[in-house]
């Protein structure tokens, strides 16, 4: 039976397939391609668009325990929902869905830095207070849209996942087609970035897709869920693949390795300037507004959703703070207000590794829980439950190995980051895990 999740606003079936995939690509592509095609090139070399294939891979895979739960039970909670189904309402479920919570709101902070360095980059400013502010501002935005209803979160989404993905997809075929479809990334006799840099930045790759969990989240808003909730992460996985391989080898056949990873933060409009001129340029930097702005939009609407539904579950503690209004209301100002401070403070590198960290701890957690506690239920494979743990478990360690050597504090705060979760998680619940019986609804 579907969790119902009443006034605040937001109805069943008011979010079509179509709308649901513009959603889940919105947000996967905002934060993917602006935000983390050049992270991933300085840790994958020359070799970088395969990072994406990989990573592609490995959320197919992952998006195996979402989507046989999803059918099962749709549910506006989501990722919420599927924890407390095989943990029950404890530490082990709340606190997973917190790291999924937080990484989500750590992408927001990505993704609204990198549309204020995009919009930036025709003045030649690269850092400074504008940085911040436009972040910030792009986030405002993204929270009046959201207050005005599903409705509103769903049309434009749409109209801004339609314009930006062709657009993207088009950058993309132009740079190799000036390029002569030479790929000037490889061309260069470049430090091999070995086996484990390969599978750590694929990591990031993995963050470029989780954008897929969205729609898990809003479930209970999708139309026919048990049949689209599956079919649109399918579909949206398959877009974004095609996008990001375009894009990879775009800026690969305009730029140097050396060239992406010095301008990783915009490495786009770096790679438009060359191949399409002075105009491709700057329709690059405007299709990275409209991209990462509708990033920041989805994420917006997806955490304040799930948060809301975990205050209803009594799963995290809730303080009005004296407003007035719905739990879903203050759940998007409590995340506008991090995904901001976020923003204003935190470098995009360590804002992208500490994402990484928390989403494929609390996938794991998910596969495993699926596994455990429901895959007969569900009709699920145990051998592609096991293979997805497996996936994330190798993929974490490499990129713990490659941070501990580049920077160990990241992984020193992740860990007591995730550390804080559960146990601030146990002493709110009293139990790491309570029966089965205990929390059908």
């Amino acid at each position: 039976m579907q969790h119902k999740h009443t006034g605040d606003g937001y109805k069943e079936n008011s979010i079509t397939l179509g709308g649901a995939v513009a959603m889940g690509t919105g947000v996967m592509i905002g934060a993917g391609i602006f935000a983390l095609t050049g992270q991933i090139a300085q840790l994958a070399g020359p070799l970088f668009p395969l990072a994406f294939i990989a990573g592609a891979i490995v959320t197919s895979f992952s998006a195996y325990s979402y989507i046989k739960m999803s059918n099962a039970w749709p549910s506006a909670g989501g990722i919420a929902m599927i924890l407390q189904k095989c943990y029950g309402s404890g530490a082990v479920a709340a606190g997973a869905a917190l790291l999924m919570a937080l990484s989500m709101v750590i992408a927001e902070s990505l993704v609204a830095r990198t549309f204020a360095t995009y919009v930036l980059r025709p003045f030649d400013i690269t850092g400074g207070p504008l940085v911040p502010i436009l972040a910030v501002a792009v986030i405002v935005f993204a929270f009046l849209v959201n207050i005005a209803g599903n409705r509103s979160v769903g049309l434009f989404s749409l109209i801004m996942a339609a314009i930006k993905i062709g657009g993207i997809a088009l950058f993309g075929i132009a740079a190799l087609w000036s390029s002569g479809f030479q790929f000037a990334a490889a061309s260069q006799t470049a430090e091999p970035s070995g086996i484990v840099g390969f599978i750590a930045s694929v990591a990031l790759a993995i963050l470029a897709f989780k954008g897929f969990t969205t729609i898990t989240n809003s479930g209970g808003e999708i139309t026919d869920p048990h049949r689209n909730v599956g079919r649109t992460i399918m579909i949206s996985i398959a877009i974004c693949v095609v996008v990001y391989l375009l894009v990879a080898f775009g800026v690969g056949a305009s730029l140097t390795l050396d060239e992406i990873i010095a301008a990783r933060d915009y490495s786009l409009a770096e790679a438009a300037a060359p191949a399409l001129g002075q105009v491709g340029f700057y329709l690059t930097v405007l299709l990275a507004a409209v991209a990462t702005a509708s990033g920041v939009l989805a994420s917006v609407f997806a955490v304040s959703r799930m948060l809301a539904m975990l205050t209803d579950m009594k799963m995290i503690p809730h303080s009005h703070f004296g407003m007035s209004g719905t739990i879903q209301r203050h759940m998007l100002i409590y995340t506008v207000v991090i995904a901001s401070t976020l923003a204003v403070f935190f470098d995009l590198g360590r804002i992208a590794s500490l994402g990484a960290f928390f989403y494929l701890i609390m996938d794991m957690v998910v596969h495993w829980g699926v596994f455990r506690f429901r895959r007969k239920e569900i009709g699920a494979a145990a051998t592609v439950l096991l293979l997805a743990l497996a996936f994330d478990a190798v993929v974490l360690a490499a990129f713990t190995a490659m941070k501990l050597q580049s920077d160990p504090a990241i992984v020193l705060y992740a860990a007591v980051g995730i550390t804080a979760v559960f146990i601030l998680e146990r002493l709110y619940l009293s139990r790491w895990l309570a029966p089965q019986g205990a929390h059908e609804h």
